[in-house]
């Protein structure tokens, strides 16, 4: 897989996550010059370097604009997870207007200021009918919620910084935490669905996505637009998880759960939260994208603008996801009764907010 490169300085936020950890590994393998931001009290990373921030502090953004002039801005940086709209809106709202803030202040030329948004932003889609850019945004939570406002602060705030807005949709492949419940229980045997078997969904390998972010940040064409970064074909969770089973090769039982236990535990899990206002990772939130029958969008406009498609088929993807996991010892602390655990509740709620 070739991966475009970009010619100047980038600085990246959410370095330490799943898909900027690679955006940023990528980025220093072809030789570029990074920089990511960090909160207060993270480590820096022993890849690359790296400036802590506060992100309600404009002052600190400023300060990083002046002395680095950035070329690009990639900012991944996000919350999935909390108690109420407000805490969504201080993980993916405010910290898109302070970062754009700081960069018309004190840099207001770089090449390209990217926002990677979510599908959610779009909510479901029809099932026969995924989602383009010229629908309508409609999303049903806060988090998707949260990422409209977010792409909407960049569309009317950025001035005259040049910006392109990403959408992925599901994203898997080595390290990811989100879909690796899946794989645990195909390799002890079983094949669980929460009333989702027959519900379809857009996906894409973390290196595509990568290489797409990649691919938008640096053409012209893509300027000022929104783009949705997918594979082809939407698929079922069905198929998606008969690829897993396939690829770790051993025998399973499927086991359909209720759509109705999944709602159970998000009301648990939200009235937990009403008491001591943690946010839990299964909420009614959560629950209510999971009953959806379809999150798929196509990513017919990112093909004909910059020319993006995604290279790396289901199979060779699950194939490179699951060797990852074994070679990483992933598999080595899981036990059979963790299926009936909390853990496996984690899982569950991880794959329910699953778009980035």
């Amino acid at each position: 897989m070739a991966m475009p490169k970009l010619d100047g300085k980038v600085l990246i936020t959410g370095a330490s996550g799943f898909i900027g950890s690679r955006l940023r590994d990528q980025l220093l393998a072809a030789g570029t010059d990074v920089v990511a931001i960090r909160r207060p009290g993270s480590p820096a990373s022993k890849a690359g370097r790296s400036v802590e921030a506060d992100y309600a502090q404009v002052t600190d953004l400023e300060r990083i604009m002046r002395a680095e002039k950035p070329d690009y801005v990639l900012h991944v940086a996000g919350v999935t997870k909390g108690s109420s709209y407000e805490d969504f809106r201080l993980g993916n709202v405010m910290p898109t207007r302070n970062l754009l803030t700081a960069l018309r202040s004190e840099h207001p030329e770089p090449k390209r200021f990217v926002l990677v948004s979510s599908l959610t932003s779009y909510g479901p889609s029809a099932t026969s009918a995924p989602h383009r850019e010229a629908n309508p945004p409609r999303p049903i939570e806060h988090y998707g919620e949260s990422k409209l406002e977010a792409e909407r602060v960049v569309q009317e705030e950025s001035a005259d910084v040049p910006w392109t807005i990403v959408r992925p949709p599901g994203v898997y492949g080595p390290g990811d935490v989100d879909h690796f419940t899946l794989f645990q229980s195909a390799m002890l045997g079983w094949n669980l669905f929460y009333g989702n078997r027959d519900h379809y969904m857009s996906c894409i390998y973390v290196g595509d996505c990568v290489r797409g972010i990649l691919e938008a940040a640096r053409h012209e064409q893509s300027a000022g637009k929104g783009y949705f970064l997918t594979s082809d074909v939407p698929l079922t969770w069905g198929e998606f998880q008969s690829e897993i089973v396939r690829v770790v090769g051993r025998p399973v039982r499927d086991v359909d759960l209720t759509e109705q236990l999944m709602w159970a535990t998000a009301f648990v899990g939200e009235a937990a939260t009403r008491i001591d206002k943690k946010p839990r990772l299964l909420n009614l939130q959560k629950a209510k994208m999971g009953a959806q029958q379809a999150w798929t969008c196509v990513g017919d406009a990112a093909l004909r603008d910059f020319g993006f498609e995604a290279e790396v088929p289901l199979a060779g993807g699950i194939r490179l996801t699951h060797d990852w996991y074994l070679a990483n010892d992933w598999y080595r602390s899981f036990s059979p009764k963790d299926l009936l655990s909390a853990r496996s509740l984690r899982g569950l709620a991880r794959r329910l907010g699953r778009f980035r």
